[in-house]
């Protein structure tokens, strides 16, 4: 069964990304009641770092269903020659942030996610800086490799990354740019003097009609706090508006503020909020 609101092409262009990666079923008496998975993306690759998922029905917890599946997770992640686990838990899930606490996870990040109902939502173009326009990557295909040098510039500085590298050019390229997901017409840079100073890109749900994703919204440091930023978001929701979209939804690390008072400047409103959490392997239980 796939994920609400996932199709099998984006499940297997995930897949394909990845570097490694483990799913386990726990059964009790032939029914399944738990799940986990474990996976190597490029960034925890660096890092050293599996991210990972541990799920047991509710009736089913606290008989030792959810130890077993984190411990299995961490055999395959120190198999791997990594160090450490990552993974998401729900802000309102207070069983999963318990769980996670007792097992030496350590809180290391917080995201919210958001929402912009485009009904009676309004775009005026935003002011940009003199020599600076916007066009599209469908626009200028050209500038692939100039996109790439900002996103290595501003991955970098978004809370929680600092210091990741980014993947080389042409995997970055498959995998962020040219995925079942990315439209080139939904992708917007700001030019300048013939580079790209920033650039924001839309990822295209396929199972959700009407609704789009913000990816990265990026700005090159020597241009930031002149307003790029916000006549990018402010280009995506004209385009989205005028294609048809009804809901933009996007997600920012509560730590990043500029980009949190931009959304909030335009309307965007919290949904949820979940929490990262990065741990120690667990070992077997001596037997």
């Amino acid at each position: 069964m796939l994920p609400a609101g996932v199709a099998v092409e984006e499940l297997r262009a995930y897949r394909n990304a990845l570097e490694k990666e483990i799913h386990l079923l726990a059964f009790r008496a032939g029914a399944a009641v738990g799940a986990a998975f474990g996976v190597l993306e490029h960034p925890h690759a660096l890092r050293r770092t599996a991210l990972a998922t541990v799920l047991v029905l509710a009736e089913e917890r606290r008989h030792g269903t959810g130890s077993a599946l984190l411990e299995a997770v961490s055999g395959w992640t120190g198999a791997c020659n990594l160090e450490a686990l990552e993974g998401y838990v729900l802000a309102d899930d207070a069983d999963g942030l318990s769980w996670s606490g007792r097992r030496g996870f350590r809180d290391i990040g917080r995201e919210s996610w958001l929402g912009l109902d485009l009904a009676g939502v309004t775009s005026s173009p935003g002011a940009l800086p003199a020599g600076v326009s916007i066009a599209t990557r469908a626009e200028r295909p050209d500038l692939d490799r100039s996109l790439y040098d900002v996103a290595c510039e501003a991955y970098a500085d978004i809370p929680g990354h600092e210091g990741d590298q980014m993947e080389p050019f042409e995997d970055w390229l498959a995998h962020d740019m040219n995925g079942v997901n990315d439209r080139p017409e939904a992708t917007f840079l700001a030019v300048a003097e013939g580079d790209v100073v920033g650039y924001a890109k839309f990822h295209i749900p396929l199972a959700r009609p009407g609704v789009a994703l913000h990816d990265l919204t990026a700005v090159r440091r020597a241009w930031r706090g002149r307003g790029i930023a916000g006549a990018l978001k402010r280009a995506q929701i004209a385009w989205a508006k005028a294609a048809g979209y009804e809901t933009l939804e996007t997600w920012n690390e509560l730590r990043n503020e500029p980009i949190r008072r931009l959304n909030e400047r335009l309307g965007y409103r919290p949904t949820r909020e979940r929490v990262l959490f990065h741990g120690p392997l667990t070992r077997p239980a001596a037997r």
